[in-house]
């Protein structure tokens, strides 16, 4: 399988990363495992999670995704196949849901996920949420500690606005300190228009990597939400609802022509056409069955003709 570097750093992944908010929300430890065997034998190699997943389950304190992860690399001994992305910054307190990119904090919030992960070091740590309350320079001096003591091997961003990216990187630049390598944004068929159109451009000029999220608008693009009779198929149906127009319809329909002549399926599709689009490292996609896994995973291999890209761009234009 054809490898794609990670922005400026040594890391190489597939172009499909297994999204690991489902461990320990909507299937087990037991099915997690099941989809992360699946996930290797596939020859991927890339799982994304969170120190807070999933924290708003209830019951849950967060930080369940990592120990599952964790349990997984010490039951098999598959930690040489896999390359980890976890993140720091979110709140782990449901009563105080402000960000912290302090040093302190991050310092801390390391070693909480190395324990529950089992391991010596994470591949990718990324600011989950930018905190405006911390300086930039102090959150990049905390991760250069960490890289420093070989705890971390590089660092990303995620839901960062376009002006904190760029203070962010000329912080690094101006003072010798480690820079992001990657922005993980909101991107797909649908939601185009933010990263399109404020952070591309910035990613572009200084070779990150962009590994999306919500790459299946919530399971929108999967083709199983066609009316609101359908969003009580998951828990995710409410936030499926605003997909539900002409734009959204004319999306489904693309989809479904193109899965038609390629004997793919509207999923497969819609991931592959990320992964054709400059600049992109890899989608994040989250299954809950190996089937569903191996649906999801066509999209490496689609490849599909730049016509019936531009196509697919034409019928999602906003």
């Amino acid at each position: 399988m054809n490898k794609r570097t990670l922005g400026n750093s040594d890391i190489s992944i597939a172009p499909f990363v297994f999204g690991g908010n489902v461990f320990g929300w909507t299937i087990d430890e037991k099915t997690s495992f099941t989809l992360l065997d699946a996930f290797v034998d596939l020859g991927l190699d890339c799982i994304d999670t969170a120190d807070v997943y999933s924290r708003w389950v209830p019951g849950n304190k967060g930080g369940e995704s990592e120990t599952i992860i964790g349990s997984w690399l010490k039951k098999t001994g598959k930690r040489n196949q896999v390359v980890i992305a976890t993140k720091c910054g979110s709140s782990m307190n449901a009563s105080d849901p402000s960000k912290n990119l302090s040093k302190q904090y991050i310092i801390k919030a390391a070693e909480d996920s190395l324990k529950r992960l089992q391991i010596d070091h994470i591949d990718l740590y990324q600011s989950h949420y930018d905190d405006p309350n911390t300086p930039v320079q102090e959150t990049l001096e905390a991760y250069e500690q960490l890289i420093k003591e070989g705890k971390v091997r590089a660092i990303g961003a995620s839901n960062f606005s376009p002006e904190r990216l760029k203070e962010s990187l000329d912080t690094s630049a101006n003072l010798g300190l480690p820079a992001y390598v990657s922005l993980q944004p909101e991107n797909n068929l649908y939601d185009r228009e933010g990263y399109e159109k404020a952070l591309e451009p910035l990613c572009r000029e200084n070779d990150l990597g962009v590994i999306t999220y919500y790459s299946l608008a919530s399971g929108f693009l999967s083709g199983k939400y066609r009316s609101e009779a359908d969003l009580h198929k998951s828990k995710r149906g409410a936030g499926i609802k605003k997909y539900l127009n002409e734009r959204g319809e004319r999306i489904l329909k693309a989809l479904d022509h193109t899965a038609h002549n390629y004997s793919s399926t509207p999923a497969a599709v819609a991931l592959a056409w990320v992964i054709a689009r400059p600049g992109i490292t890899a989608p994040i996609a989250s299954a809950t069955s190996v089937s569903q896994l191996q649906e999801l995973a066509q999209s490496v291999s689609l490849n599909l003709p730049q016509e019936v890209i531009n196509e697919l761009t034409e019928a999602s234009a906003y």
